[in-house]
């Protein structure tokens, strides 16, 4: 039924208008006595809990940051089957993000171009929808990805992600910085080990016992994954999540007419999928066992899910399949794990 509503009505919308009325439905779903039936239906089977940072997850399979940027759907995406939800990215200063439109779709090649610019209302109103959440849902496992305002400048960034992460991961299971994104001025700079060091280590000290990671890019070189792999070892972060968005055009079906007139942003979906295992193997080669490690980029199936596990990643995310797979898209991963164990 799902894929059909797409064909005939949402892949008409502006792909941000069609979120937003998604989101409707899926805050609908979180609430009672809604959220209980939907999770009675989607409920991931006892033998995919999985035990990662510290905490225990009813399934390894999460919904990627990007999604839920200000903390309004998280007990409607737990309801809907996913192991943990991301909230963000979130900044310590309100913004809008940048000029609409600003989600764009490439159908052929089930991706999505995206420059939002971490449109969001700010670390102070989602430390109170996460003071909400915690006292009406306990189960759901819930990240924050923070990451730095788009007005302050690059040399001022510790002090705004420490402003962030100070209000945030006392309420958050878990804390990620984000310096990957394409659109943010300056951000991606930030991965550089020589910068990232001291950013890390004063994050690392605001969020205290929250378990913390840090998200990076698929764009970079091989050499400069392991050095920053290795810099979040060194610094005793919980982990890393492998991968954000890409910069990269490179092999895509869709028109080129279609990709020009998207124009710059992050690209999220399929396209992803071979890169973000190269970068996931990279890392975990590169730390310990015990260090986590998240994958994202390009995951579609349980197949993908189950790849990734198998490379090492002990938790997976995915965003951008959910646009075109629907609501039950985490059920149909979580089914498909279970019956392949």
């Amino acid at each position: 039924m799902y894929p059909l509503l797409f064909r005939t009505v949402l892949s008409r919308m502006d792909p941000e208008s069609a979120h937003h009325v998604a989101m409707r439905v899926i805050r609908m779903m979180g609430v009672a006595p809604f959220a209980a039936v939907v999770r009675a239906f989607t409920k991931p089977a006892p033998s995919l809990r999985t035990r990662a940072l510290g905490l225990d997850f009813d399934s390894p399979f999460g919904v990627a940051a990007g999604f839920d940027k200000d903390v309004v759907g998280a007990r409607g995406l737990y309801a809907l089957g996913f192991g943990h939800v991301e909230i963000g990215t979130i900044t310590a200063i309100p913004q809008d993000g940048n000029p609409r439109p600003r989600l764009f779709r490439l159908i052929p090649d089930r991706a999505v171009v995206n420059r939002m610019g971490f449109n969001n209302r700010g670390a102070d109103a989602a430390a109170q929808r996460l003071e909400i959440l915690r006292r009406r849902n306990r189960r759901a496992v819930v990240g924050v990805n923070i990451g730095k305002s788009r007005v302050v400048d690059v040399s001022e960034a510790t002090a705004d992600y420490v402003r962030s992460a100070s209000l945030l991961a006392p309420l958050a299971d878990y804390l990620v910085v984000n310096v990957s994104s394409p659109n943010t001025p300056g951000l991606r700079g930030l991965q550089a080990v020589e910068t990232l060091r001291p950013l890390l280590t004063a994050v690392r000290e605001a969020a205290g016992a929250t378990p913390l990671l840090v998200k990076i890019a698929p764009d970079l070189s091989d050499d400069d994954v392991e050095a920053i792999a290795g810099l979040a070892v060194e610094l005793e972060l919980s982990g890393l999540i492998a991968t954000n968005t890409t910069i990269s055009r490179a092999g895509l079906r869709t028109d080129p007419a279609v990709v020009a007139a998207a124009g710059e942003g992050g690209l999220s979906g399929a396209p992803l999928k071979a890169r973000a295992i190269e970068v996931l193997s990279i890392v975990r080669s590169v730390v310990p066992a015990e260090f986590c490690v998240i994958s994202a980029g390009g995951v579609d199936t349980a197949a993908d899910v189950r790849t990734r596990l198998d490379a090492g990643a002990d938790l997976v995310q995915g965003y951008t399949a959910f646009l075109y797979r629907g609501p039950l898209w985490a059920r149909q991963i979580n089914r498909g794990l279970a019956a392949a164990r």
